[in-house]
């Protein structure tokens, strides 16, 4: 079963992966040069040395014939090609949000969004106060997309971020079988 993470640059994508996989990670992370300089916005992130230059990838076995895939993408705008890749086959995607760079999410939410896969928001909570209600306002979130506080360096809190995607991987199948089981039918049957 295959889980994407996506997100802004620096927003602590590989550090989730990694402090949820129960391999150790496949990551890409590359020292960042003086070229990239020009090229990352480091605004927000001025202590990043590193950078994802492909995907994170990690793993989960839930039992002995259900294994959790996790890729982590990369978050900076010459890397977007490859969410769609990345998205394929996706059960559902987690957009890891930095609360003090709310935008760096439009473009995660727009394309799943576009490519019709169910997702959370989970804040990656950087020590700064959360107002849930700005973030959704400024997100222009569904009133049906969870948007759960987390820390990415804790595994506590990554995997009850993977559990509220569980459940809205639940609610959104169980929304599916309702409209289902109401297609072809006329009024008169229905009442």
């Amino acid at each position: 079963m295959k889980i994407v993470i996506v997100g802004g640059f620096g927003v602590g994508k590989t550090t989730m992966v990694r402090s949820v996989s129960e391999i150790r990670p496949l990551d890409t992370e590359a020292t960042m040069t003086q070229e990239g300089l020009h090229v990352d916005d480091l605004t927000g992130v001025t202590g990043k040395t590193t950078t994802t230059v492909a995907f994170d990838f990690g793993r989960i076995s839930i039992d002995a014939e259900h294994v959790l895939y996790l890729f982590g993408a990369p978050g900076q705008e010459r890397f977007w090609f490859l969410w769609d890749r990345l998205f394929t086959g996706a059960l559902g995607a987690i957009v890891l949000l930095d609360p003090l760079r709310i935008a760096d999410s439009w473009y995660a939410i727009d394309r799943l969004e576009h490519q019709g896969i169910p997702f959370i928001v989970a804040c990656n909570n950087f020590g700064g106060s959360l107002d849930p209600a700005r973030i959704r306002d400024a997100l222009d979130l569904d009133p049906d997309v969870p948007l759960i506080d987390c820390d990415a360096r804790s595994r506590e809190s990554c995997r009850d971020v993977l559990v509220a995607l569980v459940e809205r991987l639940f609610a959104c199948r169980a929304v599916a079988r309702e409209r289902r089981s109401f297609v072809g039918r006329t009024p008169e049957s229905v009442s």
